[in-house]
């Protein structure tokens, strides 16, 4: 059975609370989708976003998958811990490895232990530094095993 879209539940969470709504039931947003997810088979509204986010990523680029690239121009390795959005304009969100220093600079640190950011189908961020490098980079693949290839999406 195939698996309905995003934005087909999120219309059925909308139709279900007008439908109560005329009923005079009143439900909150947040209800319905929690209600719309059950009935999906899902324990709640952010299992069933998941699934659903899930279902239209690239293979390479999946919940799990270790990656590695750069971040605001440092090097960094680590896992994906979430992901969504269509292909185009996917937000990532990295677990690290290691903590890298965002910060340039000798006199202060910013030490990321997670990083988040939006990328496009070549795997990069369209936000730039000031030296046109992407804040965002991202390649899949085994890390320390030098298959690592950039993303495809």
């Amino acid at each position: 059975m195939k698996q309905p879209s995003l934005q087909s539940v999120k219309a059925q969470a909308k139709a279900l609370r007008q439908a109560l709504r005329a009923q005079g039931t009143i439900v909150s947003h947040a209800q319905s989708l929690e209600l719309v997810a059950q009935q999906h088979g899902a324990r709640d509204w952010n299992t069933l976003h998941a699934r659903l986010s899930q279902q239209t990523a690239p293979a390479d680029l999946t919940l799990g998958a270790q990656v590695t690239g750069h971040y605001l121009g440092q090097a960094y390795s680590g896992k994906i811990v979430a992901l969504s959005g269509p292909a185009g304009h996917r937000t990532v969100e990295i677990a690290l490895d290691q903590p890298i220093d965002t910060v340039r600079f000798d006199s202060f640190s910013n030490w990321r232990h997670r990083i988040r950011g939006t990328i496009g189908a070549d795997g990069r961020s369209s936000r730039k530094t000031s030296d046109g490098t992407p804040h965002l980079s991202i390649e899949v693949g085994t890390v320390g095993q030098g298959t690592r290839r950039p993303t495809k999406l």
